[in-house]
């Protein structure tokens, strides 16, 4: 807590004043030195993984170790993988067809709303775009992840000092409030927010430029004829990954119902506990939810942990709870965000009717965010293309682990995953450094074009 008499604008004034210091100085940079700083702090990162992966699961007590270390050094790697190449500084591009000319220029102070679900590699993956276009970062961390946001910071800023670059170019705020958010995403230049709906609301109501992320409820459908066996896998692990608090973990599983008996087994064989007792499914529920609403309780928890709060137990080695929907999210809580490892399962007679369940899901919770389908009909997967309204669908790949970028698709690798007005956020695509890069367009004169007839125009 703060005292009342706190001064929330005086103390961010002062960020402000370093960052907006720090950010004159290092945009004068060449390309090869904003790059240098770039790598400098995925590397970071990526050689602390494991020590960063133990304090944020300590501090915030959600998911696990060794997924996190997977998550830290996935993220640093192919976000750099990413970045590495791509001119951000300077003259970008010259179309001598349209005359035109592009000149890269920073947006000066960017400020970062940062989640407990993902305290190192979303300041991380933040800075690396902001650093990349030329920008300051300033960070306000989820109060529930102070600790191991601010090491990430220390760690990255230890990295840039050993390559002469500004003081204060990343800097977190040490003081966690509403005010001093409220503060700083007023000041700052452009905000990016990572989190809970509020924190999004509030960013999009600063009075500044923001990019933000929309809720998830990522909806997985397996057409006939593919290999359940490797869809079962993908979905289980993208499903438990983390203990389920990534947005972008897949929540149900749609299948066809002449399957049914044979995917339950495979669901089982995979470690599944399949729940059939109707008091255990609404124990279930009343452990997820309060009200509608998620249970902080049951976030980043295991599935073991899941069930002692329902009140039933697991046999050993249980990696996921699947549980049979009554009904789609209109009126089964169970067809909504869950974070944690429960699969919610439903069954389809046509695929039609699969994409029409995974659509009334979505229309509840998680419209604009991601969709997970295993097939190999090229017209069923553009079918679901086109109906469902959701940012990105993944093909025959563990969402979780490739809705937010892979090394094998061609998503933008980050860790802020906009879910377009459906979501009601500015962006329908993964964040990346373009989004925190003003543009100047130098537009020649073409005497050469021709005006058009009036007949060529409107024939």
């Amino acid at each position: 807590m703060i005292e009342k008499s706190f001064d929330s604008k005086a103390y961010i004034g002062e960020f402000i004043e370093r960052s907006r210091a720090a950010q004159q100085v290092f945009e004068q940079k060449s390309q090869e030195e904003v790059d240098a700083a770039v790598k400098a702090i995925a590397k970071v990162v990526y050689e602390n993984a494991e020590m960063l992966a133990e304090m944020a699961v300590m501090e915030t007590g959600m998911g696990n170790v060794p997924d996190k270390i997977i998550k830290n050094k996935s993220k640093a790697g192919m976000i750099w993988n990413h970045l590495r190449g791509k001119k951000s500084r300077g003259m970008l591009r010259r179309d001598d067809s349209t005359g035109i000319t592009e000149f890269a220029k920073p947006m000066g102070i960017v400020a970062a709303i940062t989640p407990c679900t993902n305290p190192i590699v979303t300041p991380m993956s933040n800075a690396m775009f902001a650093l990349k276009a030329g920008n300051a970062i300033i960070i306000t961390p989820h109060h529930k992840s102070i600790k191991s946001s601010t090491k990430t910071v220390e760690l990255m800023n230890r990295a840039l000092f050993e390559l002469n670059m500004p003081e204060h170019l990343i800097q977190i705020l040490d003081i966690q409030s509403r005010e001093n958010t409220q503060a700083l995403i007023s000041s700052a230049d452009v905000v990016v927010a990572t989190g809970g709906s509020s924190m999004v609301r509030a960013a999009y109501s600063s009075g500044r430029p923001a990019l933000g992320v929309g809720a998830g409820n990522v909806q997985c459908i397996f057409d006939q004829d593919i290999n359940y066996e490797d869809a079962v896998q993908k979905a289980i692990t993208g499903r438990t990954f983390d203990n389920g608090i990534i947005c972008s973990g897949e929540q149900t599983i749609i299948f066809p119902q002449n399957e049914y008996e044979h995917i339950k087994d495979i669901l089982r064989k995979q470690g599944a506990y399949y729940i059939e007792d109707a008091n255990q499914k609404e124990m279930l529920r009343k452990a997820l939810f309060t009200d509608g609403k998620p249970n902080h309780h049951s976030i980043g928890q295991s599935a073991q942990k899941i069930a002692d709060l329902a009140g039933f137990s697991l046999p050993a080695g249980t990696r996921v709870i699947v549980v049979d929907g009554d009904g789609t999210a209109e009126c089964d809580d169970l067809g909504k965000e869950k974070m944690a490892p429960v699969l919610t399962a439903y069954t389809y007679d046509k695929f039609q009717e699969g994409v029409e369940i995974a659509r009334k899901n979505l229309e509840v919770e998680g419209k604009g965010h991601s969709v997970a389908i295993h097939s190999n009909n090229r017209d069923n997967i553009t079918y679901a293309g086109e109906r469902l309204c959701v940012s990105r669908i993944v093909v025959n790949q563990a969402c979780a682990t490739s809705a937010g970028g892979s090394y094998f698709n061609g998503l933008t690798p980050t860790n802020t995953l906009g879910c377009g007005s459906w979501g009601h956020n500015s962006i329908s695509e993964n964040l990346d450094f373009k989004h925190l890069m003003n543009v100047s367009r130098v537009a020649d004169h073409m005497p050469g074009n021709t005006k058009p007839t009036e007949d060529e125009l409107w024939k």
